[in-house]
């Protein structure tokens, strides 16, 4: 199936303008409101106290912010910010060398944290809990281990699937946040902001149809912002308005809906050869040419989330809402 332009996995167009456009403070985050609420007391009560945050896990889908709020605490707490991630780091030195690499206060980023390793994973539990890693110093019958200290450390933690972190690991997180999808408006806030940023001139309308389409992520409305601009720039006078991003959106084949080809193929497939279903999830993969892990962790959750398909013992089945997006009557 073909490449998404409303994939919100992180790719390599992202990250130069992710970088320009991601907030420092606290009171500059758009939306998470509950999230910010908590988080601002922890990091204040911690600042009093002169004691370094305690661990943070943000859980939620990929694009929501959660390395943006690493910084954010980063900054708050007037430290430095390290950034890994589980699967660059392969073998238990390397989190130890990391670990006596930290500063008194620093914040360490684990990104995609549940795809550590178990050896790995384990070094964290005495960092963790006593800020003490031990260390094995030579092989064989004259190996020994050493426990060295390590300065107050927070660890901040991201996963997009809370459900494969071990027990022991996320128990030792003192706070725990579930990022939830953004609202039209909250999107319509970070794409004002974002164009405000890159010098792109927007109205209300051009704001309001990019958020639309957004899918409930400001990864992917900065990515939208950034295609549209161009559209605007080469089309039109440079000025984004809500005719301009329905004509660049519509070219990038992104609907009203924030559905998109390959997400409209799924659906018409379930309702033109299986009579709208249920249908199996294997059966489906093999008439759309896709495999059935990718169809059910990328391109399901977003259909079920907004009512397009209900998962049901028997398979899958199309909603109402699935007929009215493609214009086809449903049969009674």
């Amino acid at each position: 199936m073909e490449k998404r332009v409303i994939s919100t996995e992180l790719v390599e167009e992202d990250i130069k303008i992710e970088n320009n456009l991601r907030p420092l403070a606290l009171e500059d985050y758009i939306g998470q409101e509950k999230v910010k609420r908590n988080l601002k007391v922890y990091i204040e009560a911690a600042k009093a106290r002169n004691d370094s945050l305690d661990h943070v896990l943000f859980y939620g889908p990929p694009g929501l912010g959660k390395t943006t709020l690493a910084g954010i605490i980063a900054n708050e707490m007037g430290t430095h910010l390290k950034v890994t991630s589980g699967p660059a780091i392969e073998k238990p030195g390397e989190m130890a060398a990391i670990l006596n690499n930290l500063a008194e206060g620093d914040v360490l980023f684990v990104d995609e944290i549940h795809r550590l390793n178990r050896q790995v994973e384990e070094v964290l539990y005495p960092a963790m809990e006593d800020y003490q890693i031990d260390v094995m110093i030579g092989k064989g019958a004259t190996a020994r281990s050493i426990r060295l200290e390590l300065p107050k450390f927070t660890l901040v933690g991201a996963t997009t699937r809370a459900g494969l972190l071990s027990a022991p690991l996320r128990d030792r997180f003192g706070v725990v946040n579930h990022l939830e999808y953004y609202t039209v408006k909250e999107l319509e806030t970070i794409i004002i902001r974002s164009a405000n940023v890159l010098g792109v001139e927007i109205d209300s309308q051009g704001a309001n149809e990019l958020a639309r389409r957004s899918r409930g992520t400001p990864r992917l409305a900065n990515r939208l912002l950034k295609r549209v601009r161009d559209f605007a720039q080469v089309k039109y006078d440079g000025r984004i308005t809500g005719e301009v991003a329905d004509y660049a959106l519509n070219l990038l084949d992104v609907d009203r809906d924030g559905l998109d080809a390959n997400d409209r193929l799924i659906l018409g497939t379930i309702i033109k050869k299986f009579g709208g279903g249920p249908v199996g999830l294997d059966t489906l993969a093999a008439s759309i040419g896709e495999d059935a892990g990718t169809l059910e962790d990328v391109y399901e959750p977003y259909l079920i989330q907004n009512g397009f398909i209900n998962r049901t013992p028997r398979g899958r089945v199309a909603t109402n809402e699935a007929y009215l997006n493609l214009g086809i009557e449903q049969k009674v």
